[in-house]
């Protein structure tokens, strides 16, 4: 195994940043957490990449959250920058211009589930667990947990796992809308890869478009809402990719989108 903290592997416009820290559960230090900022700000400008899969390494593991250790050795200013870069970190994910799967492989506690739900989509082996245990440590979620969770489970139940920072396994994630599906953890990859193939047949545009009217929209009222979906349609209008989609629907072949 590399000693690099993250692995970056990109194919057939799909970009695939592994967590490299199997040995203490793909912990979020300070070097990974660098890594991983300068991937995601790579990523966004590289057009020949249409979706980024998030993962862990090993079979233990997607990420236990914030490295335990090295938090020890940090003073209170550098809890408060650790927790402003995550923060910010995992914001940058989900506004990324390309949508992120989370291929949760194992273990997601803290950190870990905050990643996943920073990601648009997530796929849990059924040997995963999640959850945000921040209370038991005597802290609160601090990269996202408390907002985003409530917005994809509903409020309830939300509060439910954040004041008991009790661990779901994958069965209860996928029951509660934590996670999209579930899989067999030998198959889990596959399972992403092909998730991520039938977007690079979409246009990119569209997507691009579609993830900014959900994001954006969702944190208005339905009318505001409509507003910017309409927008982000009439971006689409006039590009190359909407009359190749005509094209190839009359002349019933696959079209052959450029993002442009």
């Amino acid at each position: 195994m590399s000693d690099q903290v993250l692995l970056a592997e990109e194919k057939d416009g799909v970009a695939v940043l592994t967590l490299n820290r199997p040995k203490v559960m793909n912990s979020f230090n300070l070097a990974l957490l660098q890594a991983l900022k300068e991937q995601i700000e790579a990523l966004r400008f590289k057009t020949d990449i249409r979706v980024i899969i998030i993962t862990g390494a090993g079979q233990k593991a997607f990420c236990a959250g914030a490295d335990l250790k090295e938090r020890a050795t940090l003073n209170e200013v550098q809890v408060k920058d650790f927790i402003f870069t995550i923060r910010n970190l995992f914001t940058a994910i989900e506004f990324l211009n390309k949508p992120v799967i989370a291929a949760v492989n194992g273990v997601a506690l803290g950190g870990g589930t905050e990643l996943a739900l920073a990601c648009d989509i997530r796929i849990a082996a059924t040997s995963a667990s999640m959850g945000l245990s921040e209370t038991r440590l005597a802290i609160i979620p601090g990269a996202g947990g408390t907002q985003r969770l409530p917005r994809l489970i509903g409020r309830g139940k939300a509060k439910e796992l954040i004041f008991t920072g009790r661990r779901v396994d994958a069965q209860e994630a996928l029951q509660i809308g934590l996670v999209n599906q579930t899989c067999g953890p030998d198959v889990l990859m596959d399972a992403c890869r092909k998730m991520a193939a039938m977007i690079c047949e979409t246009g990119p545009i569209a997507i691009e478009q579609a993830k900014y009217a959900i994001n954006y929209g969702l944190e208005t009222d339905l009318h505001t809402g409509l507003d910017i979906e309409s927008k982000a349609y009439w971006v689409t209008v006039p590009t190359e990719d909407r009359r190749e989609g005509l094209a190839a629907f009359q002349e019933k072949r696959k079209p052959v989108y450029k993002g442009k």
